[in-house]
């Protein structure tokens, strides 16, 4: 696959494991008040101390609550009695981890951990989370020397797989992130879906910040686009518009012209008889009288499939036995951000339909070889129905 020559090249990703692969924060916030407590030492509710996520622990205690070096050494000890016992599973993997890091080793991308965090809690994690084998470095601090610098760790992580600096990247939530990673000459990404914040980010100097967990792939591959500006153009009943100065991977600058939508839902029905419930009706963008499957968009807040079996009834007055997703399509990934979620019913009864007043539209019963007749000559063109006929094609085996 040829890449341009100036997108980056990433051979080793360094991850933080608080905050960034894992949130072990109520463990983390619960094990520190049951060591204050303990102590008489005041304390806000342990929803209040994400301070101790990120640094060592005998420096927050001191620098936060005044202690001297021994009492926080007790303090210490007293939150890892706890930890150990109930806190290290008060943790959950962040929803999409484990696939970023199958597609990064897909890439073959070498992935570390650098983590203020003792390497044996961090280890017994990952083993609970069943992703230890993606990871070709493990770097932790020990149980008698936790007080060891981001920075160094980080390094530790890089000479082990005997990597450049500009050829690794350090992923992270906190600021202490972005300063080991500067420390060491290597660029960073601060992640939203932890415990740090855009200025944060900002102000130590990330290069970087991700909203989602697949930017971070994006990040890697050279691909990323770090939005720098938004300058609203219309918004209307369904859509917005927006023009957006980005930052590309390599330094420049580019505009893209962007429609926000809240995203639809698609239905495809299929009767005993193999069947499609199609609706015909006309689209006035294309000025066309066209055949297409069920469809809607969602409401603000809408669950998808609550919102597909509410169309389904408006449209062609139907309710289904068995209602489930085919997953979904991004119609225009260009410049619409529109997400199209699929579903199939079966099992179907009829009633009447609830029509919007300025919608008007028959419903068709199509057998499905017909219908994918009228895909392949180009009669049926849209393409939520298209990818939903072949979807359910091939999950049915028609």
């Amino acid at each position: 696959m040829l890449k341009k020559e100036c997108l980056v090249s990433i051979k080793l990703a360094i991850f933080d494991f608080d905050g960034t692969i894992c949130d072990t924060g109520e463990g983390i916030l619960k094990s520190a008040k049951y060591a204050l407590d303990y102590y008489n030492i005041e304390a806000p509710e342990y929803t209040e101390l994400t301070f101790f996520i990120g640094p060592p622990l005998l420096v927050t205690f001191q620098e936060k609550f005044g202690v001297d070096a021994n009492m926080a050494d007790k303090l210490v000890k007293k939150y890892r009695e706890r930890y150990t016992n109930k806190g290290l599973l008060e943790s959950e993997l962040y929803d999409g981890i484990k696939e970023l890091l199958s597609k990064l080793k897909k890439e073959n991308i070498k992935l570390g951990i650098a983590s203020s965090k003792p390497q044996d809690y961090v280890e017994a994690l990952l083993d609970h989370y069943g992703v230890k084998s993606y990871f070709d470095v493990i770097c932790g601090v020990t149980f008698s020397a936790d007080c060891e610098s981001k920075a160094n760790i980080i390094s530790r992580c890089i000479k082990e797989l005997d990597t450049q600096g500009n050829e690794t990247l350090m992923v992270g939530d906190k600021k202490y992130d972005i300063d080991g990673a500067k420390a060491n000459m290597i660029d960073s990404v601060g992640v939203m879906w932890g415990y740090g914040s855009r200025v944060e980010f900002a102000s130590a100097g990330a290069k970087f910040i991700a909203e989602k967990i697949d930017d971070v792939f994006a990040i890697a591959l050279g691909y990323f686009e770090q939005t720098q500006d938004v300058q609203g153009i219309f918004s209307g009943r369904i859509i917005d518009v927006h023009k957006d100065t980005v930052m590309l991977v390599d330094g420049d600058i580019a505009d893209r012209e962007v429609v926000d939508h809240p995203g639809g839902v698609g239905i495809i029905g299929l009767t005993e008889d193999n069947e499609i419930l199609l609706v015909r009706q006309f689209r006035y963008p294309y000025k066309e009288t066209i055949y297409e499957i069920p469809a809607g968009k969602l409401e603000k807040g809408e669950d998808p499939k609550e919102a597909g079996i509410r169309e389904f009834s408006e449209e062609c007055g139907a309710e289904a036995e068995i209602f489930e997703s085919l997953g979904e399509i991004y119609p225009s990934p260009g410049y619409c951000g529109e997400i199209i979620r699929l579903f199939y019913a079966k099992g179907i009864t009829y009633g009447k339909q609830h029509l919007d007043d300025d919608e008007f539209l028959d419903v068709i019963k199509m057998p499905i070889k017909e219908v994918i007749t009228k895909i392949m000559t180009n009669e049926i063109k849209d393409s939520k129905t298209i990818a939903a006929v072949f979807k359910l094609k091939e999950l049915m085996n028609l």
